[in-house]
C-alpha cells in the first residue's frame, strides 16, 4: 500500500474528515486531498506530525510495512 492509501485508510478508519486533517497539518483541505490522491508529495514534516497523531510508525504510513507498531516513545 503507498503512502497516499495509507494515509486516506488511517483517516477514514477514525471516521474524521480531510479538513480537519488538513487543518491538524496547516494545510488547505485541497492541497491534503492531493496528499491522499498522491498528486502531491506530503513533506515529511507531516508525515511525523500525522504518525505521532495516528500513534503508528512513519514506515506504516510509508507504506514500508505492513505491521502497524506504535509510534516511538521518546
Amino acid at each position: 500500500m503507498r503512502c497516499a492509501e495509507r494515509i486516506r485508510a488511517l483517516r477514514e478508519d477514525r471516521d474524521l474528515t480531510q479538513t480537519f486533517i488538513a487543518e491538524l497539518l496547516h494545510v488547505g483541505q485541497k492541497t491534503y486531498s492531493d496528499y491522499e490522491l498522491g498528486r502531491s508529495r506530503i513533506p515529511l514534516d507531516s508525515v511525523i506530525i500525522l504518525a505521532k497523531y495516528y500513534n503508528v510508525s512513519m514506515d506504516y504510513i510509508c507504506g514500508v510495512s505492513n505491521e502497524c507498531r506504535c509510534f516511538p516513545k521518546k
